[in-house]
Protein backbone atom coordinates (compact mmCIF):
# COMPACT_ATOMS: atom_id res chain seq x y z
CA UNK A 1 0.00 0.00 0.00
CA UNK A 2 1.09 3.51 -1.05
CA UNK A 3 3.94 2.42 -3.37
CA UNK A 4 4.70 4.53 -6.68
CA UNK A 5 2.73 2.47 -8.95
CA UNK A 6 -0.46 2.80 -6.61
CA UNK A 7 0.04 6.38 -6.18
CA UNK A 8 -0.14 6.95 -9.68
CA UNK A 9 -2.95 4.78 -10.86
CA UNK A 10 -4.73 6.61 -8.08
CA UNK A 11 -4.21 10.05 -9.75
CA UNK A 12 -5.31 8.19 -13.46
CA UNK A 13 -8.99 7.32 -11.67
CA UNK A 14 -8.86 10.97 -10.57
CA UNK A 15 -7.66 12.61 -14.17
CA UNK A 16 -10.40 10.31 -15.49
CA UNK A 17 -13.19 11.26 -13.20
CA UNK A 18 -12.33 14.76 -14.47
CA UNK A 19 -12.28 14.48 -17.89
CA UNK A 20 -15.08 12.33 -17.71
CA UNK A 21 -17.12 15.15 -16.34
CA UNK A 22 -15.54 18.16 -18.41
CA UNK A 23 -16.73 15.66 -21.41
CA UNK A 24 -19.78 15.16 -20.11
CA UNK A 25 -20.72 18.97 -19.69
CA UNK A 26 -18.70 20.36 -23.04
CA UNK A 27 -20.26 17.45 -25.28
CA UNK A 28 -23.42 18.71 -27.10
CA UNK A 29 -25.14 15.85 -27.52
CA UNK A 30 -24.48 13.99 -24.10
CA UNK A 31 -24.82 17.29 -22.13
CA UNK A 32 -28.22 17.03 -24.25
CA UNK A 33 -29.16 14.32 -22.46
CA UNK A 34 -27.30 14.02 -19.43
CA UNK A 35 -28.69 17.70 -17.46
CA UNK A 36 -26.73 18.00 -13.68
CA UNK A 37 -28.75 19.85 -11.66
CA UNK A 38 -26.93 22.30 -9.91
CA UNK A 39 -28.72 21.95 -6.31
CA UNK A 40 -27.95 18.36 -6.34
CA UNK A 41 -24.58 18.73 -8.15
CA UNK A 42 -23.62 21.30 -5.36
CA UNK A 43 -25.25 18.50 -2.29
CA UNK A 44 -22.97 16.00 -3.61
CA UNK A 45 -20.23 17.76 -3.90
CA UNK A 46 -20.49 19.25 -0.21
CA UNK A 47 -21.14 15.60 1.25
CA UNK A 48 -18.12 14.13 -0.59
CA UNK A 49 -15.95 17.52 0.82
CA UNK A 50 -17.33 16.43 4.18
CA UNK A 51 -16.18 12.50 3.59
CA UNK A 52 -12.54 13.72 2.41
CA UNK A 53 -12.40 16.54 5.37
CA UNK A 54 -13.17 14.16 7.75
CA UNK A 55 -10.64 11.52 6.50
CA UNK A 56 -7.89 14.39 7.00
CA UNK A 57 -9.32 15.01 10.45
CA UNK A 58 -8.86 11.40 11.16
CA UNK A 59 -5.62 11.00 9.59
CA UNK A 60 -3.95 13.82 11.80
CA UNK A 61 -0.96 12.73 13.82
CA UNK A 62 -1.48 14.88 17.29
CA UNK A 63 2.43 14.34 18.50
CA UNK A 64 3.23 16.02 14.79
CA UNK A 65 0.90 18.62 14.81
CA UNK A 66 2.47 19.58 17.88
CA UNK A 67 5.79 19.65 16.98
CA UNK A 68 4.81 21.65 13.84
CA UNK A 69 2.60 24.04 14.92
CA UNK A 70 4.45 27.08 14.19
CA UNK A 71 5.46 25.92 10.38
CA UNK A 72 1.75 24.71 10.09
CA UNK A 73 0.51 28.80 11.51
CA UNK A 74 2.90 29.95 8.70
CA UNK A 75 1.82 28.19 6.21
CA UNK A 76 -1.89 28.81 6.69
CA UNK A 77 -1.77 32.26 6.40
CA UNK A 78 2.04 33.06 4.15
CA UNK A 79 1.15 31.46 0.93
CA UNK A 80 -2.38 32.36 0.28
CA UNK A 81 -1.83 35.85 1.71
CA UNK A 82 1.51 35.99 -1.14
CA UNK A 83 -0.80 34.43 -4.28
CA UNK A 84 -3.62 36.42 -3.40
CA UNK A 85 -1.67 39.85 -3.43
CA UNK A 86 0.04 38.88 -6.45
CA UNK A 87 -2.96 37.72 -8.45
CA UNK A 88 -4.53 41.57 -7.30
CA UNK A 89 -2.00 43.53 -8.52
CA UNK A 90 -1.57 41.25 -11.87
CA UNK A 91 -5.77 41.53 -12.19
CA UNK A 92 -4.73 45.34 -11.76
CA UNK A 93 -2.30 45.65 -14.38
CA UNK A 94 -2.96 43.12 -16.93
CA UNK A 95 -6.92 42.60 -16.72
CA UNK A 96 -7.76 46.22 -15.53
CA UNK A 97 -9.73 44.97 -13.08
CA UNK A 98 -10.74 47.59 -10.15
CA UNK A 99 -8.95 46.39 -6.66
CA UNK A 100 -11.42 45.27 -5.47
CA UNK A 101 -12.34 43.03 -7.57
CA UNK A 102 -8.43 42.38 -8.14
CA UNK A 103 -8.86 40.43 -4.43
CA UNK A 104 -11.99 38.72 -5.41
CA UNK A 105 -10.27 37.18 -7.97
CA UNK A 106 -6.77 37.01 -5.63
CA UNK A 107 -8.43 34.81 -3.02
CA UNK A 108 -10.93 32.79 -5.28
CA UNK A 109 -6.92 31.22 -6.82
CA UNK A 110 -5.75 32.04 -3.13
CA UNK A 111 -7.17 28.48 -1.83
CA UNK A 112 -6.01 24.75 -2.09
CA UNK A 113 -7.90 22.07 -3.12
CA UNK A 114 -8.61 19.50 -0.29
CA UNK A 115 -10.39 16.85 -3.11
CA UNK A 116 -6.65 16.62 -4.17
CA UNK A 117 -4.28 17.36 -1.23
CA UNK A 118 -6.24 15.05 1.00
CA UNK A 119 -6.66 11.81 -0.23
CA UNK A 120 -2.99 12.22 -1.62
CA UNK A 121 -1.50 12.71 1.99
CA UNK A 122 -3.31 10.03 2.79
CA UNK A 123 -1.79 7.58 0.64
CA UNK A 124 1.25 8.83 1.36
CA UNK A 125 0.65 8.75 4.96
CA UNK A 126 -0.35 4.91 4.50
CA UNK A 127 2.93 4.32 2.52
CA UNK A 128 5.01 5.84 5.34
CA UNK A 129 6.34 8.96 3.04
CA UNK A 130 6.70 11.94 4.74
CA UNK A 131 5.28 10.69 8.24
CA UNK A 132 8.68 10.56 10.51
CA UNK A 133 8.73 14.45 9.70
CA UNK A 134 4.70 15.04 9.49
CA UNK A 135 4.48 16.66 6.21
CA UNK A 136 1.45 14.31 5.41
CA UNK A 137 -0.32 15.77 8.77
CA UNK A 138 1.18 19.24 8.02
CA UNK A 139 -0.49 19.64 4.53
CA UNK A 140 -3.70 18.88 5.63
CA UNK A 141 -4.02 20.64 8.60
CA UNK A 142 -2.44 23.57 6.92
CA UNK A 143 -4.45 23.52 4.01
CA UNK A 144 -7.76 23.27 5.75
CA UNK A 145 -6.74 26.56 7.43
CA UNK A 146 -5.53 27.99 3.99
CA UNK A 147 -8.97 27.31 2.68
CA UNK A 148 -11.05 29.27 5.76
CA UNK A 149 -8.56 32.27 5.15
CA UNK A 150 -9.30 32.50 1.10
CA UNK A 151 -13.13 31.53 1.76
CA UNK A 152 -13.05 34.85 4.89
CA UNK A 153 -11.35 36.89 2.47
CA UNK A 154 -13.06 36.35 -0.58
CA UNK A 155 -16.48 37.15 1.56
CA UNK A 156 -14.94 39.83 2.68
CA UNK A 157 -14.10 41.49 -0.66
CA UNK A 158 -17.41 40.44 -2.13
CA UNK A 159 -19.17 42.33 0.64
CA UNK A 160 -16.69 45.50 0.04
CA UNK A 161 -17.38 45.50 -3.97
CA UNK A 162 -21.15 45.31 -3.87
CA UNK A 163 -21.24 47.68 -0.29
CA UNK A 164 -23.11 44.81 1.73
CA UNK A 165 -21.75 45.79 5.46
CA UNK A 166 -18.44 47.20 6.51
CA UNK A 167 -15.23 46.71 5.60
CA UNK A 168 -14.98 45.76 9.69
CA UNK A 169 -17.88 43.87 9.76
CA UNK A 170 -16.85 41.46 7.35
CA UNK A 171 -12.97 41.34 8.76
CA UNK A 172 -14.95 40.53 12.15
CA UNK A 173 -17.36 37.76 10.39
CA UNK A 174 -14.47 35.68 9.11
CA UNK A 175 -13.06 35.24 12.30
CA UNK A 176 -16.39 34.80 13.91
CA UNK A 177 -16.38 31.97 11.27
CA UNK A 178 -13.31 30.73 12.51
CA UNK A 179 -13.76 30.83 16.19
CA UNK A 180 -17.52 28.88 15.58
CA UNK A 181 -15.87 26.37 13.47
CA UNK A 182 -13.13 25.43 15.74
CA UNK A 183 -15.73 26.08 19.27
CA UNK A 184 -18.80 23.64 17.30
CA UNK A 185 -15.81 21.08 16.33
CA UNK A 186 -14.42 20.80 19.53
CA UNK A 187 -17.84 20.22 21.21
CA UNK A 188 -19.11 17.82 18.68
CA UNK A 189 -15.77 15.90 18.88
CA UNK A 190 -16.04 15.15 22.70
CA UNK A 191 -19.17 14.28 22.08
CA UNK A 192 -18.71 11.46 19.69
CA UNK A 193 -15.89 10.30 21.58
CA UNK A 194 -17.95 8.86 24.41
CA UNK A 195 -21.07 8.32 22.78
CA UNK A 196 -21.88 5.55 21.64
CA UNK A 197 -20.36 4.87 24.38
CA UNK A 198 -17.49 1.81 24.46
CA UNK A 199 -19.88 -2.03 25.63
CA UNK A 200 -21.97 -1.34 22.52
CA UNK A 201 -21.99 -4.20 19.56
CA UNK A 202 -20.64 -2.77 16.22
CA UNK A 203 -19.04 0.12 17.22
CA UNK A 204 -16.63 1.26 14.76
CA UNK A 205 -20.01 1.37 12.61
CA UNK A 206 -22.05 3.52 14.94
CA UNK A 207 -19.29 5.75 15.40
CA UNK A 208 -18.47 6.22 11.87
CA UNK A 209 -22.67 6.85 11.55
CA UNK A 210 -22.20 9.72 14.37
CA UNK A 211 -18.36 11.12 12.91
CA UNK A 212 -19.82 11.56 9.22
CA UNK A 213 -23.43 12.51 10.14
CA UNK A 214 -22.28 15.11 12.45
CA UNK A 215 -19.80 16.42 9.19
CA UNK A 216 -22.47 16.60 6.69
CA UNK A 217 -24.03 18.76 9.30
CA UNK A 218 -21.30 21.02 9.87
CA UNK A 219 -21.05 21.53 6.56
CA UNK A 220 -24.57 22.10 5.49
CA UNK A 221 -25.29 23.69 8.16
CA UNK A 222 -22.45 26.15 7.85
CA UNK A 223 -23.88 27.24 4.60
CA UNK A 224 -27.51 27.18 5.47
CA UNK A 225 -26.64 29.67 7.93
CA UNK A 226 -24.50 31.99 6.33
CA UNK A 227 -21.00 30.89 7.55
CA UNK A 228 -19.63 28.80 5.01
CA UNK A 229 -16.13 29.19 6.03
CA UNK A 230 -16.36 27.28 9.00
CA UNK A 231 -18.24 24.12 7.83
CA UNK A 232 -15.26 22.74 6.95
CA UNK A 233 -13.37 23.74 9.56
CA UNK A 234 -15.62 22.10 12.19
CA UNK A 235 -15.27 18.55 10.32
CA UNK A 236 -11.86 18.74 10.72
CA UNK A 237 -11.95 19.67 14.14
CA UNK A 238 -14.36 17.28 14.75
CA UNK A 239 -13.03 14.16 13.43
CA UNK A 240 -9.56 15.26 14.88
CA UNK A 241 -10.76 15.17 18.28
CA UNK A 242 -12.47 12.12 18.23
CA UNK A 243 -9.95 10.25 16.75
CA UNK A 244 -7.68 11.39 19.66
CA UNK A 245 -9.91 9.94 21.94
CA UNK A 246 -10.32 6.51 19.99
CA UNK A 247 -6.45 5.81 20.17
CA UNK A 248 -5.50 2.83 17.90
CA UNK A 249 -9.50 1.68 17.87
CA UNK A 250 -10.04 4.64 15.31
CA UNK A 251 -8.31 2.75 12.62
CA UNK A 252 -11.48 0.77 11.95
CA UNK A 253 -13.73 3.88 11.53
CA UNK A 254 -10.86 4.91 9.03
CA UNK A 255 -11.77 1.85 7.07
CA UNK A 256 -15.34 2.43 7.00
CA UNK A 257 -14.99 6.17 6.28
CA UNK A 258 -12.74 5.21 2.95
CA UNK A 259 -15.51 2.99 1.88
CA UNK A 260 -17.88 6.25 2.10
CA UNK A 261 -15.03 8.08 0.23
CA UNK A 262 -15.10 5.45 -2.60
CA UNK A 263 -18.33 6.05 -3.20
CA UNK A 264 -18.65 9.58 -3.54
CA UNK A 265 -14.98 9.93 -5.00
CA UNK A 266 -16.67 10.13 -8.38
CA UNK A 267 -19.33 12.63 -7.66
CA UNK A 268 -17.09 15.08 -6.37
CA UNK A 269 -14.14 14.75 -9.15
CA UNK A 270 -16.88 14.18 -11.80
CA UNK A 271 -18.86 16.99 -10.88
CA UNK A 272 -15.46 19.65 -10.40
CA UNK A 273 -15.03 18.56 -14.00
CA UNK A 274 -18.55 19.27 -15.26
CA UNK A 275 -18.12 22.80 -13.74
CA UNK A 276 -15.59 23.50 -16.32
CA UNK A 277 -17.82 25.04 -19.10
CA UNK A 278 -15.69 25.49 -22.76
CA UNK A 279 -18.35 28.41 -23.87
CA UNK A 280 -17.76 30.46 -20.67
CA UNK A 281 -14.33 30.82 -21.05
CA UNK A 282 -13.97 34.22 -22.76
CA UNK A 283 -10.86 34.02 -26.05
CA UNK A 284 -9.71 37.08 -25.53
CA UNK A 285 -9.28 37.27 -21.99
CA UNK A 286 -7.96 33.78 -21.56
CA UNK A 287 -4.00 34.51 -22.14
CA UNK A 288 -4.14 36.89 -19.79
CA UNK A 289 -5.80 34.78 -17.54
CA UNK A 290 -3.20 31.67 -18.16
CA UNK A 291 -0.67 34.57 -17.57
CA UNK A 292 -2.31 36.14 -14.04
CA UNK A 293 -2.68 32.15 -12.82
CA UNK A 294 1.13 31.24 -13.72
CA UNK A 295 3.07 33.95 -12.30
CA UNK A 296 0.13 33.87 -9.14
CA UNK A 297 1.04 30.05 -8.96
CA UNK A 298 4.70 30.53 -9.20
CA UNK A 299 4.74 33.60 -6.00
CA UNK A 300 2.79 31.10 -4.04
CA UNK A 301 5.42 28.20 -4.15
CA UNK A 302 8.59 30.06 -4.04
CA UNK A 303 6.49 31.51 -0.55
CA UNK A 304 5.72 28.09 0.43
CA UNK A 305 9.15 27.02 0.05
CA UNK A 306 10.21 29.69 2.14
CA UNK A 307 7.65 29.19 4.71
CA UNK A 308 8.71 25.74 5.95
CA UNK A 309 12.52 27.20 5.97
CA UNK A 310 14.10 26.49 9.38
CA UNK A 311 11.40 23.94 10.04
CA UNK A 312 13.77 20.77 10.46
CA UNK A 313 12.63 19.91 6.59
CA UNK A 314 15.65 19.37 4.23
CA UNK A 315 15.87 20.14 0.80
CA UNK A 316 13.37 17.69 -1.12
CA UNK A 317 10.66 17.78 1.38
CA UNK A 318 10.79 21.84 1.63
CA UNK A 319 10.43 21.23 -2.54
CA UNK A 320 7.99 18.64 -2.16
CA UNK A 321 5.81 20.81 -0.03
CA UNK A 322 5.84 23.93 -2.43
CA UNK A 323 4.60 21.83 -4.93
CA UNK A 324 2.11 20.03 -2.94
CA UNK A 325 -0.17 22.93 -3.16
CA UNK A 326 -0.05 23.25 -6.67
CA UNK A 327 -3.41 21.63 -6.89
CA UNK A 328 -7.01 24.14 -7.04
CA UNK A 329 -10.59 22.69 -7.58
CA UNK A 330 -13.01 22.53 -4.83
CA UNK A 331 -12.68 25.80 -3.50
CA UNK A 332 -12.70 27.72 -7.09
CA UNK A 333 -15.67 25.19 -8.27
CA UNK A 334 -17.51 26.42 -5.00
CA UNK A 335 -16.71 30.37 -5.21
CA UNK A 336 -16.10 30.88 -8.78
CA UNK A 337 -18.94 31.77 -10.15
CA UNK A 338 -20.51 33.63 -6.96
CA UNK A 339 -18.75 36.87 -8.05
CA UNK A 340 -21.03 36.60 -11.21
CA UNK A 341 -24.08 35.82 -9.60
CA UNK A 342 -23.92 38.53 -7.46
CA UNK A 343 -23.13 40.72 -10.53
CA UNK A 344 -25.84 39.34 -12.37
CA UNK A 345 -28.38 40.05 -9.55
CA UNK A 346 -27.23 43.74 -9.68
CA UNK A 347 -28.20 44.30 -13.42
CA UNK A 348 -24.40 46.05 -14.01
CA UNK A 349 -23.10 44.99 -17.51
CA UNK A 350 -19.46 46.19 -15.91
CA UNK A 351 -19.89 44.04 -13.28
CA UNK A 352 -20.47 41.16 -14.72
CA UNK A 353 -17.78 41.23 -17.20
CA UNK A 354 -15.32 41.74 -13.99
CA UNK A 355 -17.35 38.34 -12.64
CA UNK A 356 -16.76 36.65 -15.75
CA UNK A 357 -13.28 37.28 -15.66
CA UNK A 358 -13.09 35.90 -12.13
CA UNK A 359 -14.97 32.78 -13.30
CA UNK A 360 -12.45 32.07 -16.02
CA UNK A 361 -9.82 32.24 -13.99
CA UNK A 362 -11.61 29.52 -11.18
CA UNK A 363 -12.65 27.34 -14.48
CA UNK A 364 -8.81 27.38 -15.97
CA UNK A 365 -7.41 27.18 -12.26
CA UNK A 366 -9.59 23.46 -11.75
CA UNK A 367 -8.80 22.30 -15.92
CA UNK A 368 -4.79 23.44 -15.45
CA UNK A 369 -3.61 22.96 -11.69
CA UNK A 370 -5.74 20.09 -10.35
CA UNK A 371 -4.84 17.31 -13.16
CA UNK A 372 -1.03 19.04 -13.39
CA UNK A 373 -1.23 19.39 -9.11
CA UNK A 374 -2.56 15.54 -8.42
CA UNK A 375 0.04 13.80 -10.94
CA UNK A 376 2.98 16.04 -9.38
CA UNK A 377 2.35 14.73 -5.55
CA UNK A 378 1.83 10.94 -7.01
CA UNK A 379 5.42 11.48 -8.64
CA UNK A 380 6.76 13.79 -6.45
CA UNK A 381 6.07 11.87 -2.87
CA UNK A 382 7.82 8.63 -3.44
CA UNK A 383 10.83 10.28 -4.92
CA UNK A 384 11.51 13.37 -2.36
CA UNK A 385 9.86 12.51 1.07
CA UNK A 386 12.02 9.49 2.93
CA UNK A 387 9.88 6.64 4.10
CA UNK A 388 9.33 5.27 7.82
CA UNK A 389 11.90 3.21 8.70
CA UNK A 390 9.83 1.18 11.14
CA UNK A 391 8.75 -2.04 10.11
CA UNK A 392 12.85 -2.73 9.05
CA UNK A 393 13.90 -1.46 12.50
CA UNK A 394 11.27 -3.92 13.56
CA UNK A 395 13.08 -6.80 12.21
CA UNK A 396 16.21 -5.91 12.69
CA UNK A 397 15.24 -5.76 16.89
CA UNK A 398 13.37 -9.39 15.73
CA UNK A 399 16.77 -10.55 14.88
CA UNK A 400 18.53 -9.28 17.43
CA UNK A 401 16.52 -11.18 20.27
CA UNK A 402 16.15 -14.68 18.02
CA UNK A 403 20.38 -14.13 17.79
CA UNK A 404 20.73 -13.91 21.73
CA UNK A 405 17.88 -16.50 22.17
CA UNK A 406 20.33 -18.86 19.80
CA UNK A 407 23.35 -17.67 22.22
CA UNK A 408 21.50 -18.61 25.15
CA UNK A 409 20.57 -21.87 23.91
CA UNK A 410 22.84 -24.72 25.32
CA UNK A 411 25.17 -26.38 22.63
Amino acid sequence: MGSPFQNLTTRSLFLWMLLAGFLIRNTPFISNIVQINLRWSAALRNIALSIILTRAGLGLDPKALKKLKAVCLRLSFGPCISETCTAAVLAYLFMHLPWQWGFILGFVLGAVSPAVVVPSMLILQAGGYGVEKGVPTLLMAAGSIDDIMAITGFNTCLGMAFSSGSTLYNVLRGVLEVAVGIAAGGILGMFVRYFPSHDQASLAWKRSYFVLGLSMFAVFGSIYFGFPGSGGLCTLVLAFVAGVGWSDEKREVEKIVAIAWNIFQPFLFGLIGAEVSVTSLRPETVGLCVATLSIALVVRIIATFLMVCFAGFNFKEKVFVSLAWIPKATVQAAIGSLALDTARSHQDEQLEKYGMDVLTVAFLAILITAPIGALVIGLAGPRLLQKAQTNSKEDEEGAEVGEEAEACEPS
